[in-house]
């Protein structure tokens, strides 16, 4: 059996959970869309530089450890009794291998105050969705589109991803 560990992100490997981070959603991306996709923030990306680093910067990043190796990223977000998954990816070669809910079931038991988390994922991510509602538990509560945009995120009222759509899931802890 496979050991999967956290380890906080250290500073001389942010540009590369960034790379990896990206690589990890444009494989979702180019599964569902191939090369024809315009559901990139910039440059190829599903997931921008600058909202990645923005992430890590206002949350904890975690590396996913696979048997000491680096297998893919967290970061989360607490506030008191709420937590936020921002990011959860675990590299598109070894996926379906249980890395990433073994990941899930390390930060659940690392923020044990939490009550409610709550992540977001897009409308294409059929891995994710399948992830987040069959494995870990949680429960889609809203959809950010075109009409219904996310009242909290400035980025959605631009013509971007966000407005494609964009489940809102929440994971009330017992």
């Amino acid at each position: 059996m496979k050991k999967v560990g956290l380890e906080p992100l250290k500073a001389d490997d942010k540009e590369r959970f960034i790379l990896d981070n990206q690589e990890a959603f444009r494989y979702g991306a180019t599964e569902e869309f191939g090369m024809r996709d315009d559901h990139f923030e910039e440059n190829g990306e599903i997931i921008s530089h600058t909202t990645i680093e923005k992430a890590i910067i206002e949350g904890n990043a975690y590396r996913i450890l696979c048997d000491g190796e680096i297998a893919g990223g967290a970061v989360v977000r607490i506030n008191g009794d709420k937590g936020d998954l921002d990011l959860l990816f675990v590299s598109p070669h070894i996926h379906s291998k249980g890395i990433g809910y073994a990941a899930w079931c390390e930060i659940e038991q690392m923020y044990p105050q939490v009550k409610v988390w709550e992540t977001v994922t897009p409308y294409f991510e059929k891995r994710n969705i399948h992830f987040y509602v069959n494995r870990c538990g949680f429960h889609i509560v809203e959809f950010f589109n075109s009409h219904h945009p996310d009242p909290n995120d400035p980025d959605t009222q631009a013509d971007n991803l966000m407005n494609d759509g964009m489940f809102r899931f929440e994971k009330r802890m017992n």
